[in-house]
């Protein structure tokens, strides 16, 4: 009888494995207007915001409506570094993607930027992992029985997860 020493578990799979690195940002000193007209023609979500070619935060449809039409600001003169959110959190690309969902519950996010040597290389949404990996859609089937998921998480659980 052969011994199961020999096998090689499969390695987890990590951010990197998952992560889009083809990444659309956007200068801080953009206005509203302006990111709104990006996400729109790339048919995205979210930008990640630059200061001088730095990733500094992330602007998404969500902050579009939060801090800009709840607040009646001009999406012509309101310059994205006023209603992006910073700091930006951020994994590595080495980083376990069960680790990267438990940080994106404790954070109450669905997005992470990822870089490697403190450079920007690309992002890991909850969606991206979810539809990668049905491991992962197990485990978190498992974080939410064990806690309520955020609010912001949920709806992606019930689409992807259900």
């Amino acid at each position: 009888m052969l011994s199961d020493q020999n096998e090689k578990a499969p390695l987890p799979l990590k951010v990197g494995d998952v992560m889009v690195r083809e990444v659309i940002t956007v200068d801080e000193n953009s206005t509203v207007k302006e990111a709104v007209s990006i996400m729109n023609e790339f048919q995205i979500g979210s930008l990640i915001v630059s200061e001088k070619g730095k990733a500094v935060g992330i602007v998404t449809e969500r902050d579009f409506l939060r801090r800009v039409i709840a607040e009646a600001k001009n999406a012509e003169t309101t310059k994205v570094k006023e209603i992006m959110t910073t700091p930006l959190v951020v994994v590595e690309s080495a980083t376990d993607l069960e680790a990267a969902v438990k940080l994106m519950f404790q954070r109450k996010i669905k997005k992470l930027a990822v870089v490697d040597a403190k450079k920007f290389v690309g992002i890991v949404t909850l969606t991206d992992i979810a539809r990668f990996q049905p491991r992962m859609i197990e485990m978190l089937k498992q974080l939410t029985e064990k806690q309520a998921a955020p609010k912001s998480i949920q709806k992606v659980i019930d689409y992807y997860i259900v």
